[in-house]
């Protein structure tokens, strides 16, 4: 078992769905995590899949619930979209950006392939320093409240199996086959340094 607690992030592409469904599940966990979005920007599904509704990652989640509310409070309600900006503001009070954080991780869960070669590219341009480690896990989360519930009992399984491991470098890839024998998923996991 690890002697410290796993430092822990989570990111998807805009840190309002399956991040922060993470992030709640592990968080209730007692995990210490942080999650983040890795996009320009935080989009939205809008009324029309061609007119998303789009914030800067600087706007809180209770602006943007606030803002939703006036456009279409019965929309974003069917849609789920009220209830995941109520989560997320108990949580914490605004989206974050991975690439503005420099805080250290052990293990960087991203929830889709683009999200993951983000994270990894960005963690390759950063000036190595330390040469810590940083394991970075891609598990396919489908972007929908059912599938990001579903990931994150996943990532959660896979972080409780993280605890009992005697060495995070040599033991994470057998865990790793373990769950994607259970799953039925394959995750991708690359080590990056800082």
């Amino acid at each position: 078992m690890p002697s410290f607690p796993l430092r822990l992030a989570v990111v998807c592409m805009s840190n309002m769905n399956r991040s922060m469904e993470a992030h709640s599940i592990l968080r209730k966990k007692g995990f210490s995590v942080r999650s983040f979005g890795a996009g320009s920007c935080v989009k939205l599904p809008g009324p029309t899949p061609t007119l998303p509704v789009v914030y800067d990652f600087s706007t809180t989640y209770k602006q943007m619930y606030n803002d939703l509310l006036r456009k279409d409070r019965d929309y974003y309600s069917r849609n789920g979209l009220l209830h995941i900006l109520g989560r997320n503001e108990r949580i914490k009070p605004r989206p974050e950006r991975f690439q503005e954080c420099s805080d250290r991780f052990d293990v960087i869960f991203t929830c889709e392939e683009s999200v993951y070669d983000r994270v990894v590219a960005d963690l390759c341009a950063r000036e190595q320093e330390t040469l810590q480690p940083v394991h970075v896990v891609n598990v396919d989360v489908k972007d929908t409240l059912r599938g990001a519930a579903l990931g994150a009992v996943i990532i959660c399984e896979l972080c409780q199996g993280l605890q009992d491991v005697e060495d995070l470098e040599g033991d994470l890839d057998k865990l790793l086959l373990a769950v994607e024998k259970k799953t039925g998923k394959s995750f991708l996991h690359t080590v990056c340094f800082y």
